[in-house]
This record gives C-alpha cells, structure tokens and sequence, in this order.
C-alpha cells in the first residue's frame, strides 16, 4: 500500500476525505526508525488492523530541537523522504507531517489534543513511547496525554524503551556507535544496517587511475559513520552489489572534504548516474595517510580482500 503523506491539517483532510476513518495513531520523531520507534508502528499497526481503523503516524519537521535549541540539535539519521518510506514500508497507511516551528512550540498540551488528534485525525487509540512530551515548553507527558485522551475517548498505550545488549536503544545511542564507526552496533539498534542514501557522483578520477575504481555517492543525509574502511552492501537499481566503502578526507591526496568511495567487489562495468545507497555492516580500519599512492593501493588491495573475508565469514 502506497503511504498516503500530509504536510498539514487541510492537506490530510483533503487527502483522506471528510467521510475518513478514525485513526490508531503512533507519535513521534522516530528519527532512523530503530527497533523501539517499529515497536510503537508495530502496535499502532496491530490496534488499526484489530478494530478498522487508520493505521497513522504523527511526525514532525524539522526535529523540535532544531526549533527550541538550535545550539544542542544534532544531525539527523535520516531525511524526511527517507523516514516516510520507512513509515510505509512498515506498513501504515498515512502519515501526516506537522511543521514544527515557533508558533506550534505554543500550543498547549489540550490543543494540541483537540485539534491535531480529535477534530483533525480523529484518534480512537494513539501510541508512544513512555518518555513522550509535547505541548507549550513541553509541559505535557505521556501520562497528561493519556488523560486528556480519557476525557475525548481516546485510549492511549505507552511503550517501554527496547533494551539491546544491555544499552537502552534510542537514535542518541545509534548516533553515538557511529560516530565511534561501531556500524553492528547501530545495526542492532536499527534493526537493519545503517544506510546513505543519494545519487552516484564524480570523483576526481585519482582512486580509478592510482588506487582501484569506485564509486562517489553524494547525499544530503547529516550524520555520516566515523571515518575509515568499513565492509558495505550498495545497492544501485534492484542490485546488490558487496563493496569496501572508504568514508574520509583521502589524506595521502591531500583531501579537503569528506568523500564517501566504495569499490564494488566483482564488477567491471561502468556507471555514472543513478541512484546508490550505502549500507554499512562492519568497520574494517581507521582512515590513515600513506607515503605514497603505491603504498595506499596495496593497502586498499588489502582491505578488498578483508572485505571478501568478512562477506564469506557471513554466509558460513
């Protein structure tokens, strides 16, 4: 089912119809969708399926911290686009997309009630997790919410944090195993490896001439995993292909921007344009400066056939 998307209350009026059903409805951020945001979908899934309701998701843009506290925001795990097809790929059947700005941060906990979750998406049940605040300063918590929900007729679930591992799975803790180029880490936390996603882009033509051919991928996504070699699925059209992605400055060629360069294992082609995603599954070493081209490319030889090994280890 195609994900019906509305970036205001008219458009969802007008998208869903006057006549449209009430809505089983998850709230949140849900930045990088991990396995604790798909445990809130999962149920507000499972309420609209079991009573015939709208299967919904509520979700803002852009991130309420970049509003209240600019200075603190960090970078996102995913664009809008790319958290709207994680939104349909689990599932639901709408979203609506509510712009966050100054004049919203306003809005007090019971009007943000009334109009955005009874009169706008007529909520019969709404999910979120424990931890859940909204309204004016944020004065509103998940248990505000379930009595104003009581007062409209609207049953309101709290979920529970998901423990992994021991660590309390959130997209801080994601961030963090990135930034610190722990890509299994975040993986287990996403439920899926993490992933840049954007367009195949050109390079200098250094690393095809001196080094071995790759690919550049350009894209728009904020935060990028440490940087150095990790072993990587791309994907390009319906292909699969497995690579060695290099994410770094290229020092030994005096770099001055971060570059993101994957060499894909057993292909000889040639392409140019197109769309490519990067999944990160594992980090092979950090980037570092070599003395020479010839010295850097018996390395890269190197971590190409670390990356074969690690690929084998995987389907064993």
């Amino acid at each position: 089912m195609v994900l019906a998307r509305a970036h205001s209350e008219g458009e969802w009026v007008a998208r869903l119809g006057e006549e449209r059903k009430p809505a089983a409805l998850a709230i949140g951020n849900f930045d990088g969708l991990h396995i604790g945001h798909q445990k809130i979908l999962r149920r507000a899934l499972e309420r609209a399926r079991g009573e015939n309701l709208l299967a919904a998701v509520l979700t803002f843009y852009p991130h309420p911290t970049r509003v209240l506290r600019p200075a603190e925001a960090s970078p996102l795990l995913m664009t809008l686009p790319q958290r709207l097809a994680a939104i349909e790929a689990a599932g639901l059947d709408a979203a609506l997309v509510v712009h966050f700005d100054a004049e919203f941060a306003l809005i007090s906990p019971e009007k943000f009630v009334s109009h955005f979750l009874v009169e706008t998406m007529r909520a019969r049940a709404v999910v979120v997790g424990v931890n859940f605040r909204f309204g004016h300063r944020q004065s509103g918590d998940a248990q505000l919410l379930a009595e104003l929900g009581r007062r409209s007729g609207i049953s309101v679930e709290m979920i529970q944090p998901v423990i992994a591992d021991g660590v309390i799975v959130s997209s801080t803790a994601i961030r963090n195993a990135l930034r610190a180029g722990n890509a299994q880490e975040a993986a287990r936390m996403l439920g899926k490896p993490f992933a840049l996603a954007g367009e195949i882009g050109s390079g200098t033509g250094l690393g095809g001439k001196l080094v071995v051919p790759t690919l550049n991928l350009r894209t728009e996504q904020e935060l990028l995993p440490a940087n150095g070699v990790y072993a990587t699925e791309v994907a390009i059209a319906s292909t699969l292909y497995r690579a060695a992605t290099n994410v770094g400055m290229r020092p030994t060629f005096d770099g001055t921007r971060i570059t993101i360069e994957s060499h894909l294992l057993d292909f000889n082609g040639r392409l140019t344009k197109g769309a490519m995603e990067v999944r990160f599954l594992a980090r092979l070493r950090d980037e570092r400066k070599f003395s020479t081209p010839e010295a850097l490319r018996q390395q890269v030889l190197a971590d190409i056939e670390e990356a074969r090994q690690f690929f084998a280890a995987r389907k064993s």
